[in-house]
């Protein structure tokens, strides 16, 4: 089953997380992930939440999803991620 990764990221060092976005889909590809959407224009159509940027991503399953985000060869980015923004990250199975 097909599991979903959407990230709400506020950009607060927009050199660091330049870098951050160059060096990240060859991990994402490597678990069998693809980009669904990444920092398209975005409409809140009810409710209050309004995201800076959003990211969805598509993995075969939740175990790749999980496997990308702990991949040990992935720490240093995600903590470049973490220092170059504000982030909310949630997995979704898909039906």
């Amino acid at each position: 089953m097909a599991a979903y990764l959407i990230a709400d990221i506020e950009v607060i060092d927009p050199v660091a997380f330049a870098e951050y976005r160059r060096l990240v889909p060859p991990f994402v590809e490597a678990h069998g992930g693809r980009y669904l959407a990444r920092g398209g224009a975005a409409e809140t159509l009810e409710g209050t939440w309004t995201p800076a940027r959003s990211v969805i991503l598509e993995f075969p399953s939740m175990a790749d999803l999980k496997a990308f985000h702990e991949d040990p060869a992935y720490q240093p980015l995600r903590e470049l991620r973490e220092r170059s923004t504000r982030s909310n990250l949630v997995a979704i199975e898909g039906v």
